[in-house]
Order: C-alpha cells, then sequence, then structure tokens
C-alpha cells in the first residue's frame, strides 16, 4: 500500500491532533440462570406472539415474492393431492391489508416487550429484559426462513393441481414461482426490513421510555438491538448497505472490499499521530467503530477553515483523498454513492455491483449497456448520467464524498461489530418448542417465560403492599358557612368540584374509594403478589391530578364570585396488606397508613399564618419546635405541618418510589426557606399505562427546628421530609432543562 505522511506534534500543518473516542460494543446476560443443558439460557416465547408473527411474516413473505395471487388461486386448483395440508398452509394468510396486520403484530409485540420489563424490574436485573428482546429477535429470524420455505411449499403444491390440465395456467404459474425462487435474497431482505422497522417505532415510541422509566439510563447492550443489519444474514447486502451506509466490493477481485477498505482507513489512522502508529489492532478497532470519529477527523468532509481545528481537519481530508487515490479506489467510492439511485431502474436484470463498476470501468460499462438494451424497455441515459458524474468529480467535490465516506464507512463498522456480538449472544439462548422440555426446565427453575397477561396464569389475589392518598380540604367549617351563607348548596359545591371528578380518576389509575367524609376523601391502591403495580408512582400522579383539578375549578369559580377549595394531600405506604372488618358486607379498613396520611395531609394553624406571607413554588413544610414553657430536660418536642395545596408522603413511599423508577437529581435556581434550607429535587418519568407517562418532580428536605414563640429558624434537623412538587412552574423548568440539553 501507499504510505502518507506522518503528521506529528509540532508540524505547522497538524497543531491540533484529532481527540478519538474508542467504542467496543457489548452485550452480557451475567447474572443469569442457565437452562437444563448448562449452556443456553432455556426461553419459552409467549404462543399467541407466535401465531401472531408467523401469519405476519407469511403474508410479508406471499406479498414481497408477488405471490398473493398465485395463492389466493390455490383453492381452486383442479386436483390436490394432499387437499387438508394444503388447507393448513392456506390459514395463515388471509386477507390481504397490510397495515392492520402490522399494527396487530406491533400491539402484541409492545404488549410482550412490557411485560418483560415488567419482569425485569420485579427481579432487578435488566439482562431479563436483553434476554426477551434477543429471544424475540432469535425468533424472528427464523420464522422468515421457515415462513419462505412454507409459502414455497404452498406454491408447488398448488401447481401440482395443474398437471396435466389447463398448461397455460400451468406454464404462467410456473414462472411466477421460479421467479419466487430467484428473488429470495430480495424477498428475505424485504421482510427483514419490514421486522426490523416495526421493532425500532415500538421501541421509539413506548418501550425506551418504560424502559427509562424503569431502570434510567439505556443499558449498553440495547444499542446493538437497533441495527439496520439486524436481520441479514452477515451484514453485506448490497442494497441495505447502499441505502444505510456505502456499498463496498462484494467480490473477491473489488478493490473496494470491506477487508481492504479497513486496512486502507487503519492505515489512514495510524498516520495520525504517533500514539495512533503504535496503538494494537483492537485499539484501532475501537476508534474506527465510534462514528463520531469521522467528524472529528475530517469535518465530515466540509470543515471549516476559520478555525485552527478546521484547518487541521482540512489537512487530513487532502491527506486521506490521497490516499484513497493512491490506493486506485477513489473512483469506486464516488461510484458506491453515484449508483444509489440506479438500483431500482436497473436492479431487476443487472447486479449491484455489476452496476456500480460499470461507472468506472469502460469494459464493465459495455457489457452493463448491452443488458439495458436487451432488457427492451429500459435506457440507458441514467447510466451514462451517473458516469459522468463520477468522471466529473473533482477538487471540492471529491473531498466531500471521501468525508461522507469515512463518516458512513465508521457507521458501517460499528453496526457490524454490534452485530458480530448479537449473532455470538444468541447462540447463547434456547427457544423452547418442546412441552416437554419445557416443564423439564420450569421444574428445574431455569426457564424463562415471557408470557401476555392473559396467558399467565391467575396469580395469588394476596396483597404485599398499600398506599393510601388522603385529601383533604382546608377550612371546611368556614368554607360550608360562607357557602350556606349566600344561599348555596356546599354538598353539590364539594360533590360538583371535587369528590365526581376524583372519581371519574379511579379506574384510570387502578385507585379504590376507601372512605368519604363531608372535607375529606381516602383512595387506596394496592400491589398485589407477582405483580409490578408501580402503586406510589401512580398514587403521586393521580395526587397531582387531583390538585390540578381544584385548581381548574377554583378558575372557573373565581370569575363566578364562588369560593375556592385548598387541599393537603397525603400520601403514606405501607409494605404490607391492610386488615379489614367487617359490617355486615361492608369492609371497614385497618392500617397504620390511613393515619400517618391523614397527619400527612393536614396544616397547623399556627404555621398557615407564619407561612402566608410566603411566595414559594413549594406548599409542603414541616417544623419541629420546643415550647418555652417546657423547656428543660425533659422537653416535649412536637411536630408543625404546613402544606395547602401541597402533596407529602413518607419516607417509606419515598423509599419505595426509588425502587419502582429512577429518580433523576436536578438543579433548579428555585428559593430556599430562609435563604438556608438545603433540599434536593428529583424528577422521574411514571408508567400510568402502556403508552400512558406522566412526570413528577420530589423535594427532599430536613425539618427545620424552630423557636415557637418568633418561628424563627434555630437549626437544621436531621429528619427529612418529602414533597410531590405541584407548581407547573416547576415542572417547566424541568422540561427546559431537559430541551436545552438535547439542543446542545
Amino acid at each position: 500500500m501507499a504510505r502518507i505522511p506522518l503528521f506529528r506534534l509540532g508540524q505547522a500543518e497538524e497543531e491540533i491532533p484529532p481527540k478519538l473516542t474508542s467504542y467496543t460494543p457489548g452485550l452480557s446476560l451475567e447474572g443469569l440462570q442457565v437452562g437444563v443443558d448448562n449452556l443456553r439460557h432455556d426461553v419459552y416465547l409467549s404462543p399467541k406472539f407466535a401465531e401472531a408473527a408467523r401469519a405476519h411474516i407469511a403474508r410479508a413473505v406471499s406479498r414481497y415474492g408477488e405471490v398473493e395471487s398465485l395463492l389466493a388461486a390455490e383453492r381452486t386448483a383442479p386436483a390436490v393431492q394432499d387437499r387438508a395440508f394444503l388447507n393448513r398452509l392456506a390459514a395463515p394468510v388471509k386477507g390481504t391489508a397490510a397495515k392492520p396486520e402490522v399494527l396487530e403484530l406491533k400491539q402484541v409485540l409492545t404488549e410482550l416487550h412490557i411485560a418483560a420489563l415488567n419482569r425485569a424490574k420485579a427481579e432487578h436485573k435488566i439482562e431479563v429484559d436483553l434476554l426477551a428482546r434477543m429471544a424475540v429477535i432469535k425468533f424472528l429470524r427464523a420464522e422468515v426462513q421457515t415462513q419462505y420455505g412454507q409459502v414455497l411449499e404452498r406454491c408447488r403444491m398448488m401447481l401440482k393441481g395443474y398437471e396435466g390440465v389447463r398448461q397455460q395456467k400451468a406454464i404462467e404459474y410456473r414462472e411466477r414461482v421460479a421467479s419466487f425462487q430467484v428473488r429470495k435474497k430480495v424477498i428475505l431482505r424485504k421482510v427483514g426490513q419490514e421486522l426490523f422497522l416495526l421493532l425500532r417505532d415500538m421501541e421509539k415510541e413506548t418501550i425506551a421510555r418504560t424502559r427509562r422509566s424503569r431502570f434510567g439510563a439505556d443499558n449498553e447492550g440495547h444499542q446493538l438491538l437497533i441495527n439496520y443489519l439486524l436481520f441479514s444474514d452477515d451484514g453485506r447486502d448490497d442494497f441495505l448497505n447502499a441505502e444505510h451506509y456505502v456499498m463496498l466490493g462484494n467480490w473477491e477481485r473489488d478493490p473496494d472490499r470491506f477487508v481492504r477498505m479497513r486496512e486502507i482507513v487503519c492505515q489512514f489512522v495510524r498516520s495520525l499521530t504517533l500514539e495512533a502508529q503504535n496503538s494494537e489492532d483492537s485499539v484501532l478497532d475501537g476508534w474506527l467503530s465510534a462514528p463520531e470519529n469521522a467528524h472529528e477527523i475530517v469535518g465530515a468532509g466540509t470543515p471549516d477553515e476559520s478555525t485552527p481545528e478546521g484547518r487541521s481537519q482540512k489537512t487530513r481530508l487532502s491527506n486521506f483523498v490521497r490516499l484513497l487515490e493512491d490506493e486506485s479506489v477513489m473512483e469506486f467510492v464516488i461510484a458506491s454513492y453515484e449508483v444509489v439511485p440506479l438500483l431500482s431502474e436497473y436492479s431487476s436484470r443487472i447486479n449491484p455491483q455489476q452496476l456500480k463498476n460499470a461507472l468506472v470501468s469502460r469494459a464493465e460499462c459495455d457489457r452493463v449497456e448491452r443488458l439495458i438494451q436487451e432488457g427492451g424497455k429500459l435506457s440507458p441515459n441514467s447510466l451514462y448520467s451517473a458516469v459522468a458524474k463520477v468522471a466529473g468529480c473533482r477538487g471540492a467535490d471529491r473531498a466531500r464524498v471521501a468525508g461522507r465516506f469515512l463518516r458512513d464507512f465508521f457507521r458501517y463498522h460499528r453496526d457490524m461489530r454490534r452485530l458480530e456480538i448479537l449473532n455470538g449472544t444468541l447462540d447463547s439462548i434456547n427457544l423452547i418448542a418442546n412441552e416437554k422440555l419445557r416443564e423439564l426446565s420450569a421444574m428445574n427453575g431455569t426457564l424463562y417465560e415471557f408470557l401476555l397477561a392473559e396467558e399467565q396464569k391467575p396469580a395469588e389475589d394476596k396483597v404485599r403492599g398499600h398506599v393510601i392518598i388522603k385529601a383533604d380540604i382546608r377550612d371546611s367549617s368556614r368554607l360550608t358557612r360562607s357557602l350556606m351563607d349566600a344561599g348555596l348548596n356546599p354538598a353539590s359545591y364539594f360533590s360538583l368540584n371535587f369528590y365526581e371528578p376524583v372519581n371519574k380518576l379511579l379506574a384510570k389509575y387502578d385507585a379504590s374509594k376507601v372512605f368519604l367524609e363531608g372535607d375529606a376523601i381516602i383512595l387506596a391502591l394496592q400491589e398485589k403478589e407477582n405483580e409490578q403495580g408501580f402503586a406510589v408512582g401512580r398514587a403521586c400522579v393521580l395526587a397531582r391530578e387531583m390538585v390540578d383539578i381544584v385548581r381548574g375549578y377554583n378558575e372557573l369559580g373565581t370569575k363566578s364570585g364562588l369560593p375556592t377549595l385548598e387541599l393537603g394531600v397525603g400520601i403514606a405506604y405501607q409494605e404490607s396488606a391492610p386488615l379489614y372488618l367487617m359490617d355486615g358486607e361492608k369492609r371497614i379498613w385497618i392500617s397504620e397508613a390511613l393515619n400517618l396520611s391523614d397527619r400527612l395531609s393536614s396544616c397547623n394553624k399556627r404555621a398557615r399564618k407564619a407561612m402566608e406571607p410566603l411566595k414559594s413554588p413549594f406548599h409542603v413544610y414541616a417544623f419541629q419546635t420546643v415550647s418555652d414553657a417546657d423547656a428543660g430536660e425533659n422537653a416535649d418536642d412536637f411536630m408543625m405541618s404546613f402544606n395547602v395545596g401541597g402533596i407529602r408522603m413518607n419516607e417509606e413511599a419515598f423509599n419505595k418510589l426509588k425502587a419502582e423508577v429512577s429518580l433523576k437529581s436536578e438543579n433548579l435556581p428555585l428559593p430556599a426557606l430562609w435563604g438556608k434550607e438545603e433540599y434536593k429535587l428529583y424528577s422521574a418519568l411514571v408508567t400510568v399505562g402502556n403508552d400512558i407517562f406522566r412526570k413528577i418532580v420530589v423535594r427532599e428536605s430536613h425539618i427545620a427546628h424552630i423557636e415557637a414563640r418568633t418561628f424563627s429558624l434555630q437549626k437544621w434537623g436531621d429528619r427529612k421530609y418529602y414533597e410531590v412538587c405541584t407548581e407547573s412552574a416547576i415542572y417547566d423548568m424541568v422540561e427546559g432543562k431537559k430541551g436545552a440539553a438535547a439542543g446542545r
């Protein structure tokens, strides 16, 4: 190979060496139980999912293979030796509408992955979710091949019905089946890409957010599963690479095949610095798998020459172009992009590699031109235009193409490495299809079952924990009197503005009403065995919605001259089932969480009077005071709570919330009590339903020790209290930070 000069620190043209990052894909199922063969992980997938996937893939194969009409004619075939077998094969492909079929499989897939995430969260192992995802991919890969074979078998069985009769139809159908066989690779690629896009859309729309809600940052392994090469045999499909990467050579005589282009790129990277020159192959492999390095090295082909970094990038880009030219591959790089528009026009008759080589070689161009002319209906004009573009690519255009190629090659290199790692890990998964083997693995506790909700065995109706929400209306007696003095009905006012709207929320959050009195409502959310219900997270979102409802009605009522409602909400979690007393057929709850939620929702009159002038985005505070009269060695501490329009939770609820969702620390410029309060804010994304997510922000602060008479701060105590923030301004600030980070 030609050598390019080694740039050294201190040279004017290379004052700023590139800062290269390294990426090595990794995928681990460590910590998961191996199956009955002591080698692989036993996985049993939902039968309903398997049935939906088989039917979907069979329809896709027949659609891309253009044999739908052929299969539709199979029931009218004059004679078939095994009619029952033919009817069984025909069952999966009834119907021709593609869009509803995609939605059906997508829905089943989403439900299956949500179930896998719930199990992973319950076991505190993200690897369980990875195992489910990879098992689905392995199943789909195998079914693409299987369903192609079954559709082909159906076509052959149908042809048998025309043997000896209706020769014209038999000839026509035989040609169709022959074309179906010849186009096998094309058909499998299209079916695979349809499945990949379905998985990718599902990941973007629902699964990624659900996973982040459960576990926080994504596991490295999940990145390997969103890969355009996922359903390719070896990652070297000309059409796939042309569409998403760069179409390298595949024939042994091609000078731009992957192995050789990697050697050229490695030579170029080694030339950048002394450090790169002395690097091991594994280090180079890590650099080539980080696409961002392409921009760092050559500025994506269009460096900004107004900066020292840009001038360094331009120098490196010029050297890269010269290296590609010296290695006689620059024209092939240009042709790999110019050939893309030609594939849809000529690929039915001409191999993509032959078509690309025709843009560089005069002899190959003549052969391709003859093939086009033999086709009759095709015109060589597009070919001539592409040949002219390759020949006319000079100067800055060549540099841009070289920069684009380096970026695309790095992306392709990364995804090839990801595919290799994934394929190796898939070998460690054993998809159980035999019922006896399934029973044996389950009996030994080595089976990972991923089923839909309706397929799972009924769990025991045993409650393992519960959350109590108490919403208390502030100054209800005064409010009642003011309404009655105005000739209004307090009962209907409370009902229309509070109780009835809250009742409509219960089914949404799977909550039940425990108790209702004139100025308060008590709700409960329960968690049962073998169920990941996220009760505290849903309770926080429900409480927020209750506060928002009251505020909304207050805005309307104020315009009509009606008094406003003020709430104080308490959330208490207890990691045990409640007890019950029976009053006839009515169950009466007995739970310490009931009493605790009452204290958390309360508001001390002295605290409210002292805090009323305060303008704060927070609505919950807790104080500990020592009475002057009782001051001394045996003084009794007592608590004062402030809760007006706020939501307070106990420490057990906060700890349970941390186990349910990933709490992210937030740093917002918000006022502090007495200017000295050291509080922490945490945000989280809570799952309310499969496609419904709500943000909550929780404040953690220390209880203030105050002087009772003057309400002045003495010190900050060690005990903590927790508030679910309700002010929209706080959530707007959190979203604003997120948007700003995304913009950067």
